[in-house]
C-alpha cells in the first residue's frame, strides 16, 4: 500500500471514530426497503428495520403464519395509511427500549456525575401487511441509470466476485461465493449503491481461497460484529480511493456504531477492524489491471 493511501485510510477511520463519539445516530439502509423480504423486517411508518429481539420475534411470526413480506406496523400506523387491520387478526409484540433521566434530576438516583438514567421497555403490537386490507405501496422514485459510475463498475468487476442483482437486500452468500444486491435504481444515491456493493464484496474477500478470514460467526456474535465493522470501514476507504466520497458518510459511522455495541464499545475493536479493512483494500487494488502492469 502506498504511503498516501495509508494516510487516507487512517483519516477515514479517525473521522468515523469522531462521528461515533459525537453521536452517530441510527443507521438506515441506503436503498428503498419495499418489504419484500422477511429477512429484514421493517416498520411501515419509519421505514427503519427492527432490531435485536424484535427481529427474532417477527421472523418467528412470519414463519408460523407463512408471511412472505417483511412490512409491519401498529394498528394506528396502518390506519394512518388508510389501511385496515382485518377483524380477528392477532398481532405480534415488539419492544421499544428508551432511556430517560428522572424528572427533577433526582441526584439520589445517580452519582457525582449527575442523575442516573433509567431504561424502560414499552411493548407494542404490530401487524404484518398480509393482515391488512387497503394498503397501496407508494411509488419509488428510481435512481436513473445515468448516475452509474463507469470507473467504480470497472473496479468492482475486476475483483472477480460474481454479483446477482434483483435481491430485496444486499448480502454475500459464502456457500455460492456470490454477492446479492438490489437493483441500482432502488438506491437513494450512487454512493450508497457502490458503498453497499463494495461492502458485500468485502465479505467475499474473506473467502477461504482469497484472504481466508473467519466468516463463520453467527449473526449478533462478536466475530460477526468485527467482520461487519471491517467491511464497512473498507467501504469508506475504497469510496475515497475511487473519488466517490472523500469523507465517510454519516451512515458509515452509524452502521459501525451499531456493531460496536455488540462488542460492548471495545475501544480497540475499530482499530483491529481497520487493519483487516486495509488488508482487504490492498487485495482489491491488487486485482486491478494497473497493479498487474506495475508488477510486470
Amino acid at each position: 500500500m502506498t504511503h498516501d493511501r495509508t494516510d487516507v485510510y487512517t483519516r477515514i477511520t479517525a473521522e468515523i471514530v469522531a462521528a461515533i463519539e459525537a453521536g452517530a445516530g441510527e443507521f438506515k439502509m441506503p436503498w428503498h426497503h419495499n418489504g419484500t423480504s422477511t429477512a429484514r423486517p421493517a416498520n411501515i411508518a419509519s421505514g427503519k428495520g427492527y432490531r435485536g429481539v424484535n427481529v427474532l420475534a417477527l421472523w418467528v411470526a412470519a414463519e408460523i403464519a407463512r408471511y412472505d413480506i417483511g412490512l409491519w406496523g401498529t394498528y394506528r400506523q396502518w390506519q394512518a395509511l388508510d389501511a385496515q387491520v382485518r377483524k380477528d387478526e392477532r398481532g405480534t409484540t415488539v419492544v421499544l427500549w428508551k432511556e430517560v433521566t428522572p424528572a427533577g434530576g433526582d441526584d439520589r438516583l445517580g452519582d457525582e456525575d449527575g442523575p442516573a438514567r433509567r431504561i424502560f421497555a414499552r411493548a407494542f403490537t404490530v401487524f404484518n401487511v398480509a393482515q391488512v386490507d387497503g394498503y397501496q405501496p407508494g411509488a419509488v422514485a428510481l435512481l436513473p441509470e445515468t448516475e452509474r459510475l463507469a470507473h467504480a463498475e470497472a473496479f468492482i468487476g475486476n475483483l472477480g466476485i460474481n454479483t446477482v442483482f434483483g435481491s430485496p437486500n444486499a448480502y454475500y452468500r459464502p456457500a455460492t461465493d456470490t454477492v446479492h444486491m438490489p437493483d441500482f435504481g432502488f438506491f437513494h444515491e450512487a454512493a450508497g449503491f457502490y458503498g453497499s456493493w463494495i461492502h458485500e464484496c468485502g465479505h467475499g474477500s474473506g473467502a477461504k481461497h482469497r484472504l481466508d478470514r473467519d466468516l463463520s460467526g453467527r449473526f449478533g456474535s462478536a466475530a460477526y460484529a468485527l467482520e461487519e465493522i471491517s467491511v464497512e470501514l473498507l467501504s469508506g476507504m475504497i469510496l475515497a480511493d475511487l473519488g466517490i466520497a472523500h469523507h465517510p458518510c454519516p451512515d458509515h459511522a452509524a452502521y459501525v456504531a451499531s456493531w460496536l455495541r455488540v462488542l460492548k464499545d471495545d475501544s480497540r475493536a475499530i482499530f483491529t477492524a481497520a487493519g483487516k479493512a486495509q488488508q482487504a483494500a490492498d487485495w482489491m487494488h491488487a486485482r486491478q489491471p494497473q497493479a498487474s502492469a506495475q508488477a510486470a
